[in-house]
């Protein structure tokens, strides 16, 4: 076993792949290739595997995933159309095609972990959604917040990272945020970014990771939080919510019944209350500049 290898654990069925982050006497420190999950084991309970696809390559290697990303295609081409329907229909003179512009909402991403932000900020890219994005470990987010939220005032602020269930305590409580590796950081984080907007249309939050506490991160102002079921979430379903959201229009209301089939875990890895979109049209059409509305 070397650092790079893609394993599964024995002990657990081979049930998630893992990349060896790193290999510390004899045991591995281990990071989930589609999920967002760190974890440790050791080096006699791992098997090599080779699957087709990573992060790292074009698409994530889970189909279910694949079709998330066509879905948020479609919608926005489908928005597209729906749009210059509207501008051709009420011009007087000849309608021609691209006569409206779009703002849609702007991301702040925050990720504790570099490679699943690295990922997501290419598919911001490829969705067209305009978003900023820093590695930020899930400690100290809440400070990071109070400096970037004014500096990029932000539509919609992503706060995800690696999260857990300790299992190692005595006790364990799942109502309990001690029980959990950063459920009680991302609750900070949410907490500085509802403080510096109150309105849940205005700032939009997604919040938590791996079987987070989703009670606590709801009721500390998150809009969409995981995980209701404690599971473990894809780890770019916080992106596909983003995004959807940057591109629903604000006169629209969305809940999580109507985005649940855009992500991979469903309403087991993700819930949330009814929010408005953050998309604009703008006409007439505007010729495109280096600045941006």
């Amino acid at each position: 076993m070397r650092q790079g290898d893609f394993v599964t654990r024995i002990s657990y069925g081979g049930d998630v792949v893992f990349k060896i982050e790193r290999i510390e006497h004899l045991k591995a420190i281990l990071r989930g290739v589609d999920f967002r999950l760190l974890a440790d084991a050791p080096l006699t309970d791992l098997t090599k595997t080779n699957p087709k696809e990573t992060l790292d390559h074009p698409r994530s290697s889970s189909p279910e995933f694949r079709e998330s990303l066509r879905r948020l295609a479609v919608s926005q081409v489908q928005l597209q159309e729906k749009n210059q329907i509207a501008v051709n229909h009420k011009q007087k003179s000849q309608p021609t095609h691209n006569s409206y512009f779009e703002v849609p909402g702007r991301v702040l991403h925050l990720d504790g972990d570099p490679s699943y932000l690295r990922k997501s900020m290419q598919l911001y890219g490829e969705l067209r959604v305009p978003a900023e994005g820093f590695f930020i470990p899930e400690a100290q987010m809440a400070e990071a917040l109070q400096r970037l939220l004014p500096q990029y005032k932000p539509d919609i602020v992503v706060i995800t990272g690696h999260d857990g269930i300790l299992k190692n305590r005595q006790s364990v409580s799942p109502s309990n945020l001690s029980s959990y590796k950063n459920s009680q950081n991302f609750v900070n984080a949410v907490r500085v970014a509802r403080q510096y907007e109150r309105n849940r249309d205005s700032l939009i939050i997604v919040a938590g990771a791996c079987q987070s506490h989703f009670e606590a991160l709801l009721r500390a102002g998150a809009n969409f939080a995981s995980s209701p079921a404690r599971i473990l979430i894809h780890a770019l379903d916080p992106l596909c919510i983003a995004a959807k959201l940057s591109y629903t229009p604000t006169r629209e209301t969305i809940s999580m019944l109507d985005i649940m089939d855009l992500t991979v875990t469903g309403l087991e890895g993700l819930g949330g209350v009814e929010t408005r979109g953050s998309y604009r049209m703008g006409v007439p059409g505007i010729q495109h500049t280096e600045e941006s509305v």
